[in-house]
């Protein structure tokens, strides 16, 4: 099964070769890397083409955006600026971020799973972080949901949900998307990927009201979301986070999905929350 990564990076030199040796000693290889700089003033680029040098099926290219790590457009923007330098004759393309190490069966495993279950659309593992030198789930998410940073899609998914959205809720729109298409999404609990910087660490105070803009954008309507807003507000143990969801999704104009998609999204949360009150 054919591989093909994408890894947008910006100042990652304390990581990115950390990532791109975890790839390197994988079990199943990658048929092409492609690693998109995207403004870095540190040594990311001069990591990356030591690893360029030793291995023709990684690159990198050069793009210049802002400084201002805000999650959504700009990490999309570098993908499909590696995206568009690849070919079409891929079986997996995959969205991995510059701070995470793999497992070194991460790519076999996937493989697999995709070979044996046709209608797996999305596949991927689980995040972990260090706390107290001991590495532990990081419990943003449900164990079901496969996380941004090392996700990958099926090709014929990944047409089906017309690309991944250059959009803050890119991460939650593709999988409820792949649902709608009749895709199944699958986490090997078993794959522990190591997420070195935690999610958010390095978003500044002008993207706090970006999650909250997203549950817009995905047509959850005002009920879930702030039942989303409450539970992402207990998970964090902070008022503000609840706060900040609410101004967010008021502040929300543009839609990512259409009016019959967002009828069944609203009707799969529905259905999630149902059937955990039950």
């Amino acid at each position: 099964m054919r591989f093909y990564i994408v890894i947008p990076a910006h100042n990652e030199e304390d990581s990115i070769g950390l990532t791109l040796e975890s790839l390197i000693n994988q079990t199943h290889l990658p048929i092409k890397i492609v690693v998109v700089n995207d403004n870095s003033s540190d040594d990311t680029q001069a990591i990356v083409e030591n690893f360029e040098n030793k291995f023709k099926w990684i690159s990198s290219i050069d793009i210049s955006s802002s400084n201002e790590h805000i999650p959504g457009a700009k990490v999309i923007n570098a993908f499909y600026k590696g995206f568009e330098t690849l070919d079409y004759n891929y079986d997996i393309i995959c969205k991995f971020d510059a701070d995470i190490i793999l497992p070194s069966n991460y790519l076999e495993t996937l493989a697999k799973l995709f070979s044996e279950n046709k209608n797996v659309g999305i596949a991927g593992g689980l995040a972990y972080v260090k706390k107290n030198n001991d590495w532990v789930y990081e419990n943003i998410s449900n164990k079901n949901h496969v996380r941004g940073p090392f996700k990958a899609y099926r090709k014929a998914c990944f047409k089906d949900i017309g690309g991944l959205k250059n959009s803050i809720g890119w991460d939650t729109v593709d999988t409820l998307l792949a649902k709608y298409h009749d895709w199944e999404i699958k986490t090997d609990h078993s794959l522990k990927v190591k997420h070195l910087k935690p999610t958010g660490k390095t978003y500044n105070n002008a993207s706090k009201y970006l999650q909250g803009e997203a549950l817009y954008k995905m047509r959850y309507g005002i009920i879930i979301a702030t039942i989303s807003a409450l539970k992402m507000g207990y998970k964090k143990r902070s008022f503000s986070v609840f706060y900040n969801y609410i101004i967010g999704y008021f502040k929300g104009k543009e839609r990512l999905v259409t009016k019959e998609q967002g009828r069944f999204i609203r009707k799969l949360r529905w259905k999630g929350i149902l059937s955990k009150l039950s």
